[in-house]
């Protein structure tokens, strides 16, 4: 009997831990493959699967979300179970929740659905000139001050921090370095107070400009009010609104995103192309033709997900496709798909291969992994190069989402943002 009880607690434990991978699994796969939230159009259906999952209930809590696995009767709430299909019946516009549940009892993740308006866009890809006027004078580090006498001295030491926007001079509101410049030598090196917005909050701080060598007078601060660079409009909209980039812009020296007060679209040409290699990403080169018989679109917003704002009918007079519809997070599948990118000084279509799709809520930018795989692509700049992000990802007739990173060991791989993402950032 006791070699019996011995084999039964062994088997309970086999039969315990067993139950402790398939949950910890299936909370895994929940998070990270199932999308926290679905977009469907208005008094539409549309069927899913979700290939690993193992038996768990999916609740609506809502009658304007419908559920079904293969019945014509629309249910409140559905047992599904790895390939088996269902459906989602859509309604009313608006945001709705689904609760899974893990055999029906353990909570594994809410999914947010929003009922709305077909959406349509012009997937571009074309090439332009950014230039975003920050908000404030950006502070990039601090430094020493030489005095006439050959003294050093470090007036911003422990007052200005890295990323600091300053925002005014003594109660004087201020947009450039040059009118920071002024200002602080109005000063005469009395104590000056600057108004400074740091980490989203507005502070003053006294500080006691050093004279320099030179005779002026400087905080001993490394400051920008801009910044520029070349990359690519992901598509624009029916009423004029573009999306670009697929990712933010970040000063090259604080590598904090750029808060912006507004910016411009410019012309651009590009004069050559430095190809991809392993451990060092192409770039695209170019030149940008500033000035306003050159402006393009003007830009209202920089995000994590991409530069917003409105196109010109000069711009909008280059688009030769019609728009295009929208899929959501859940149309986009493993396997072929194209990018349009006009890097070669035409625009077309390159095939990709899309490797993987991240559901979860924390995939950003990387929401999937693509490959390059067409031949003239390849040929041209090795894969994906720098200046090609916001390139429009298109699969199954649908624009789907935007290039965004290069792998720095691979440059024929990347990663893609959702379109849905996009979209949803420019609101």
């Amino acid at each position: 009997m006791s070699g019996m009880r011995k084999f039964k607690k062994h088997m309970l434990r086999i039969f315990a831990a067993a139950v402790l991978a398939a949950a910890g699994f299936t909370g895994w796969y929940a998070n990270r493959m199932i999308p926290d939230h679905f977009s469907i159009g208005e008094n539409q259906s549309e069927a899913f699967s979700f290939p690993g999952l193992i038996s768990s209930t999916l609740i609506s809590e809502s009658e304007e979300v419908a559920l079904g696995n293969g019945s014509n009767i629309p249910a409140d709430q559905i047992r599904i179970t790895r390939n088996e299909p269902f459906t989602l019946y859509a309604r009313d516009k608006g945001s709705y929740r689904l609760s899974l549940r893990l055999f029906g009892l353990f909570p594994l993740k809410d999914i947010r659905v929003d009922v709305v308006d077909d959406r349509y866009a012009v997937p571009c890809g074309l090439p332009v000139g950014i230039y975003l006027k920050s908000d404030g004078v950006m502070v990039i580090g601090t430094g020493e001050v030489e005095g006439s006498d050959g003294t050093i001295s470090e007036p911003a030491l422990g007052i200005l921090q890295t990323g600091d926007y300053i925002q005014a001079v003594n109660g004087s509101p201020l947009n450039t370095k040059e009118e920071l410049t002024e200002a602080v030598n109005r000063s005469h090196g009395e104590e000056t107070i600057l108004t400074v917005r740091r980490a989203g909050s507005e502070i003053d701080v006294k500080i006691d400009p050093a004279s320099a060598s030179d005779g002026s007078y400087k905080l001993g601060a490394w400051v920008r009010d801009d910044t520029q660079g070349i990359g690519t409009v992901t598509y624009v909209t029916p009423d004029g609104s573009f999306g670009a980039l697929g990712h933010g812009i970040s000063d090259s020296d604080t590598g904090e995103l750029v808060q912006i007060q507004d910016g411009s679209l410019y012309e651009t040409a590009i004069m050559g192309i430095e190809k991809g290699s392993a451990g060092k990403p192409g770039v695209l080169s170019g030149v940008i033709y500033y000035g306003p018989g050159s402006v393009l679109g003007e830009i209202s917003s920089n995000t994590g997900e991409g530069i917003f704002g409105t196109v010109n009918s000069e711009f909008s007079g280059r688009l030769d496709s019609t728009p295009m519809e929208i899929g959501y997070r859940q149309d986009v599948k493993e396997g072929p798909a194209i990018i349009r990118s006009s890097v070669s000084g035409e625009l077309k279509d390159y095939e990709i291969e899309i490797q993987r799709v991240d559901y979860s809520s924390g995939s950003g930018g990387k929401g999937m992994i693509l490959k390059v795989t067409d031949p003239e692509l390849l040929s041209l700049t090795g894969g994906i190069v720098q200046g090609m992000s916001g390139s429009p990802i298109i699969q199954n007739g649908k624009l789907v989402g935007a290039v965004t990173h290069v792998l720095v060991n691979d440059p024929t791989r990347g990663y893609g943002i959702f379109i849905e993402n996009m979209l949803e950032a420019a609101k």
